[in-house]
């Protein structure tokens, strides 16, 4: 059997990989969505299920009117003497010389928590990750940010011992590696094997010219080399590799001794004309986990089996029972558990009763408005990723607007300034109306303008629906939920792309997703009551 990349799909980057026994664990990052950090676990390393979010409580993780694509940046999962560590990085500040960070430490004996109140570990650089040495000693790496202008950004690899039994880093930081000449060093993870520490790392940034680098030193304080010639892991020069954005990842070892690479990138929706000099188009889905399997030269250097592109499908570990999953989504979630599916994020916050309840009206996913989808703060909405490029998402809400401030619907977003939706809202002249708004780079939109679509007076709920095909997605509306009218306006998959939006913002990390929203402009909190979500991939 083979391993189908991406193990991932949707929105998933950074992964961090561990074993504990026979099982393997998986966090990525998740930016500004609320909770953080996803974590898979998996028998085979073909198949994975998500099974929590660590960081589900406002004393972990306070991202109140975090930027676009700051909060959770490359977790780091580890597992040492009968506990799990978890070192994520709170991002504050993400454009510009600065990068106003925290990096953060959490243990749990179990990988479902309770997990300990956070120890604030430094605000010099992201992408943290923890190392145990044999010695008993612990060390933590991260990216070294250079504020100066006139300077790269990206001055290094930061090290520094961490001690468990006063729980803060101790002794002098140093600058344990530099990076070559591609620059945007950053991912670090430290290993020791036969002798050698091996720092992996990122470079080039987390776009096409992404890579993976390795370099190693007898000891921590000595100088590291840079394994000769390519990189570990890229696709740069490989622009029709169904793999692209390769680098940024986690290594593991099997119980059988065999070795695997968990990795970031990304699957465009390419160029048609395949003469083009150069056919990588977008990336809808966000920035995917993959997985390649390793092996060792005779001089200890790593390698990609298969070449430094890697492979879209990957040998399965040797000793290993296939254990595929049953679905984390139902398909259509009819809102009858008194919790979200975990599939579904909020942003920044958690969102209470008073926003959001799955109890005040039974059977319904009940939100109260608050502010608009162009909030940092406080939006009453609820998504989930894009996992396909091809999928139909559906809802139906019974929602009593009663000003033009007041509307809920169905939303497909990237980020604040990148987002569509259909929506019921009130207009002055037909009173309960469907519109589509959208936001292309901060600047907002409507299709119908003057002339939105009334509601019957006599329907209970209004059925709203988005069919994605690709490059392209189109929405739909209905009164009884089988006669449906498509909305006359084609949409652009790109423009809820990281390629798109970076363009004009640099910080463009995660991916689009599709979900269900209230926003009421007065402040008077009035719900939207959804009866159910499908979302069914194709």
């Amino acid at each position: 059997m083979k391993i189908h990349n991406p193990i991932l799909k949707g929105f998933n980057p950074d992964p961090s990989i561990v074993r504990v026994g026979d099982t393997y664990y998986l966090a990525t990052s998740t930016f500004e969505w609320w909770p953080g950090v996803q974590i898979h676990v998996s028998k085979d390393l073909a198949n994975w299920k998500l099974i929590t979010h660590p960081l589900n409580e406002k004393r972990l993780l306070d991202m109140t009117g975090n930027l676009d694509s700051g909060g959770v940046w490359a977790p780091d999962l580890s597992y040492h003497d009968g506990k799990f560590y978890l070192v994520y990085t709170d991002v504050k500040v993400t454009d510009g010389a600065f990068k106003d960070c925290i990096n953060y430490l959490t243990t749990a004996e179990d990988i479902m928590g309770p997990w300990t109140d956070p120890v604030v570990l430094n605000t010099a650089g992201f992408d943290a990750s923890l190392f145990h040495d044999d010695d008993g000693r612990k060390y933590l790496v991260n990216q070294y940010w250079d504020p100066r202008g006139f300077r790269h950004p990206f001055y290094g690899i930061m090290c520094t011992e961490y001690s468990e039994e006063e729980k803060r880093l101790t002794g002098k930081p140093w600058n344990l590696y530099k990076g070559t000449e591609e620059r945007f060093v950053e991912g670090p993870h430290l290993y020791k094997k036969d002798g050698y520490y091996y720092l992996f790392v990122a470079q080039g940034g987390t776009e096409y010219a992404h890579q993976e680098r390795v370099a190693r030193a007898k000891s921590l304080h000595d100088t590291f080399e840079t394994q000769p010639g390519r990189p570990l892991l890229t696709t740069l020069d490989a622009p029709w590799h169904p793999i692209q954005k390769a680098g940024h990842g986690a290594l593991v070892d099997t119980p059988e001794g065999e070795w695997y690479f968990t990795h970031l990138m990304g699957r465009p929706l390419h160029h048609d004309n395949e003469s083009s000099v150069d056919p990588r188009g977008w990336c809808p889905l966000g920035r995917e986990s993959g997985i390649q399997k390793l092996y060792w030269d005779e001089e200890g250097w790593p390698h990609i089996e298969g070449g430094y592109n890697g492979q879209a499908e990957v040998d399965i570990p040797k000793g290993v029972e296939v254990c595929p999953y049953e679905p984390t989504y139902p398909v259509k979630d009819d809102f009858v558990d008194t919790e979200l599916n975990i599939n579904f994020q909020t942003l920044r916050t958690p969102l209470g009763n008073d926003i959001m309840s799955l109890t005040d009206r039974p059977g319904h996913l009940r939100l109260y408005g608050h502010q608009s989808l162009a909030s940092t703060f406080t939006q009453a909405h609820v998504a989930r990723r894009w996992q396909a490029f091809e999928f139909d998402a559906e809802t139906k809400v019974d929602y009593r607007p009663e000003t033009i401030q007041q509307f809920a619907g169905l939303s497909c977003y990237f980020n604040t300034q990148n987002w569509s939706c259909i929506q019921v809202t009130w207009n002055e002249k037909y009173g309960r109306v469907i519109d589509v708004v959208y936001t292309d780079l901060g600047k907002t939109f409507s299709v119908f303008e003057e002339e939105p679509v009334p509601v019957p007076e006599d329907a209970d709920y209004i059925y709203l629906k988005v069919e994605v095909r690709g490059i392209s997605y189109w929405y739909y509306y209905s009164f009884d939920g089988e006669n449906w009218t498509k909305v006359p306006y084609r949409f652009d998959s790109a423009k809820l792309s990281q390629e798109y939006i970076k363009a004009v913002y640099d910080a463009a990390f995660t991916g689009a997703f599709v979900g269900m929203f209230s926003v009421d402009g007065l402040g008077t909190k009035i719900p939207a009551d959804f009866d159910y979500f499908v979302y069914k991939e194709l």
